[in-house]
């Protein structure tokens, strides 16, 4: 786990939502269900985040043991991104963060762009 320490939460939930929280990590491991992307294609997937926001939660998802990093040694490099076995135990979860995001934006008659499936 990243440089945490186990006095610093008062509950689980505190330490679950750091891990999954950040910005775009939730939709990281939601377009992560079930495939292998590459790096470029999260990009396309998640367009509005910044290259270095992007990786820097990449980096932190691998480092907390959620996401998988596997890189080929070829010109142009090439890397791939799936998820963990301690990453898939966070598919359910996700799953239902979806559904409640969904019901949300129609209960308040807010637009969506993104119309894919998170699995």
């Amino acid at each position: 786990m990243a440089n945490r320490k186990q006095s610093e939460y008062k509950c689980p939930l505190e330490v679950t939502m750091e891990i999954i929280g950040g910005k775009y990590k939730g939709v990281i491991i939601g377009h992560l269900i079930g495939k292998t992307l590459r790096y470029n294609e999260l990009q396309k997937l998640i367009s509005h985040a910044t290259p270095k926001m992007l990786i820097q939660q990449l980096k932190e998802l691998e480092s907390d043991g959620i996401i998988k990093r596997k890189l080929y040694p070829v010109v142009p490099p090439k890397t791939e991104y799936s998820l963990t076995e301690r990453g898939e135990k966070l598919i359910p979860a996700i799953i239902e963060l979806n559904k409640w995001g969904l019901n949300y934006l129609r209960e308040e008659n807010i637009p969506c762009a993104y119309k894919g499936e998170i699995v």
